[in-house]
């Protein structure tokens, strides 16, 4: 499996700001981004795993997904 970098925000945490308010479930800092690593065979998958665990319908929005570069002790 390959390791995967996926940037993502919330979209609804950042309109409540926005409008000077806060979000009902989700705290202020998922108004930024945020880096995430998934382990996935490519990147379909791996874009299928985040929107399983932050689903778009409650605001999840993914920035970008690109292939983490591998350490020299990995």
């Amino acid at each position: 499996m390959a390791k995967f970098e996926v940037t993502i925000y919330n979209k609804q945490v950042r309109e409540k700001l926005a409008d000077g308010e806060h979000h009902d479930h989700y705290t202020d800092d998922w108004a930024d981004f945020r880096y995430v690593e998934i382990l996935a065979l490519n990147e379909d998958q791996a874009r299928a795993l985040i929107m399983e665990r932050h689903p778009p319908d409650r605001g999840f929005v993914i920035d970008n997904i690109v292939l983490a570069k591998e350490s020299e002790d990995e």
